[in-house]
């Protein structure tokens, strides 16, 4: 997201692109997470904005990452959202320093 972040409303396409699962499954996690609800246009386009997007991104690292049980995310949410929200972003900081030092040991062993 960081690419284009003055973009008010993203589609299902987009944020399943971003997160990297599926439209249906963003679909589903709409349904069983009350905290995700994106804005729908009249003929029921999904508009998801930029803190409906986080909320996915901690639901992702909870489900997918952590390997929680849909239910078990939708109550550490519901009762603890700082602390999940916080977790989220650390781990995804985390990901993000270790694929920069693979990249540079890739080019340190190039050069050696």
């Amino acid at each position: 997201m960081t690419e284009s972040t003055s973009k008010l409303y993203y589609s299902i396409k987009e944020v399943a692109s971003m997160i990297n699962v599926s439209p249906s499954m963003l679909r589903f996690w709409e349904k069983e997470i009350p905290q995700i609800k994106p804005k729908t246009t009249s003929n029921n386009v999904r508009q998801y904005t930029a803190s409906n997007i986080e909320c996915i991104k901690t639901i992702y690292n909870l489900v997918k990452v952590r390997g929680f049980k849909l239910s078990a995310a939708r109550k550490m949410l519901r009762e603890n959202k700082s602390g999940a929200d916080t977790k989220a972003r650390v781990i995804e900081q985390l990901i993000s320093v270790r694929e920069d030092l693979k990249e540079i040991k890739k080019n340190l062993d190039g050069i050696l």
